[in-house]
C-alpha cells in the first residue's frame, strides 16, 4: 500500500472563496464526491474493520492561507486561494482522488466549484521509533460513557491526561489491525507534547467536538507511527480531524514528492 498525502492547492479567482467556520463536514462531503462511488459507499457505510469498530483509513488538514473571519455570519473568508492536504494509505482512494480532481480540475465545495490550482502528492516513509509531528488538523481523543441515569456523553482528553496516551496507542493498534488483518507489533505509542498547545471547538454538523493542536513527539513501533500519517492519529480523522506532518525523525525518514 502506498503512503500518500496529498496537497492540493485552488484559485481564490475574481471572488474570494467563502465558506462557513465549521467547514468540516463540507470537506468531507467533497472529499467522498471526488472518488468513484463504490469506493465511496464502501468506506461510508462499512470501512474497514477491527473488532467492532470501523475506519475510513483518510484524513484531512484544516484549509490553510490568509483568511478573514465575519463572526457574526459565521464564515471564514480566503481572499488568495487555499491549501488542503489529504492522506491515505489506500492506493484506490489515492488513484481515484487524483484522477477525478485532475479530470475536474474542480473541487465541489458545498454550492461553489473552487478551481485547482496545482497538486503534488508526497510519500513520507517513517523509518525510525521517534518522530516529531505537528498537527494540520486538531487531534481528537475521547471516551464515550454511560450516565447512571441512562444515556451516553462523551469526555474529551487533553495532551498529558493519564488515558491520553493510552488511547492514542489503543486507536493506533487498531487502525493497524483494520489496514493489515493482522495483529500491530508489540509495544506502546508514547505520546508528549513539546511547547504549547491549543483547544481547538469544531461544529460538525449539528456536534461539538474539541480537539488539540500542536507539536508532539511520539516514541514506538516505525509501522504504528506510519500509521499516524498515513490515516490520521487520535479518533474522526474522515471528519477532518487528527491529520499529521513529520517536522522530524530521529534518525531519519524518506520522503519524495511529485507534482501533477
Amino acid at each position: 500500500m502506498r503512503k500518500i498525502q496529498i496537497e492540493i492547492h485552488f484559485k481564490a479567482g475574481k471572488n474570494p472563496i467563502e465558506l462557513p467556520i465549521g467547514y468540516n463536514y463540507i470537506l468531507q462531503s467533497a472529499i467522498y464526491n471526488s472518488i468513484s462511488s463504490e469506493l465511496a459507499e464502501f468506506l461510508h457505510n462499512h470501512g474497514f474493520l477491527a473488532g467492532d469498530r470501523s475506519f475510513k483509513m483518510f484524513c484531512f488538514s484544516r484549509l490553510g492561507g490568509r483568511f478573514r473571519l465575519d463572526r457574526r455570519n459565521k464564515r471564514i473568508c480566503f481572499q488568495e486561494g487555499m491549501k488542503l492536504i489529504i492522506s491515505s494509505p489506500i492506493d484506490e482512494f489515492c488513484q481515484s482522488l487524483v484522477n477525478t480532481l485532475l479530470t475536474r480540475g474542480f473541487m465541489r465545495l458545498g454550492e461553489v466549484d473552487t478551481e485547482i490550482e496545482r497538486m503534488f502528492a508526497k510519500r513520507v516513509n517513517i523509518k525510525r521509533e521517534q518522530v516529531v509531528m505537528q498537527t494540520l488538523s486538531p487531534v481528537v481523543v475521547y471516551s464515550t460513557f454511560i450516565k447512571p441515569e441512562g444515556g451516553k456523553f462523551t469526555c474529551y482528553f487533553s495532551p498529558g491526561e493519564p488515558d491520553y496516551c493510552r488511547l492514542i496507542s489503543d486507536n493506533l493498534k487498531r487502525k493497524y489491525q483494520a489496514l493489515h488483518k493482522e495483529e500491530p507489533p508489540d509495544g506502546n505509542v508514547f505520546i508528549r507534547r513539546l511547547g504549547k498547545y491549543e483547544m481547538n471547538i469544531t461544529q460538525y454538523k449539528n456536534f461539538i467536538i474539541k480537539g488539540y493542536s500542536g507539536k508532539f513527539l511520539l516514541k514506538g513501533h516505525p509501522q504504528l507511527l506510519q500509521i499516524a500519517i498515513d490515516c490520521g492519529l487520535g479518533s474522526k480523522n474522515s471528519q477532518g480531524f487528527g491529520c499529521m506532518e513529520v517536522l522530524e525523525a530521529r534518525g531519519g525518514e524518506k520522503c519524495g514528492k511529485t507534482e501533477y
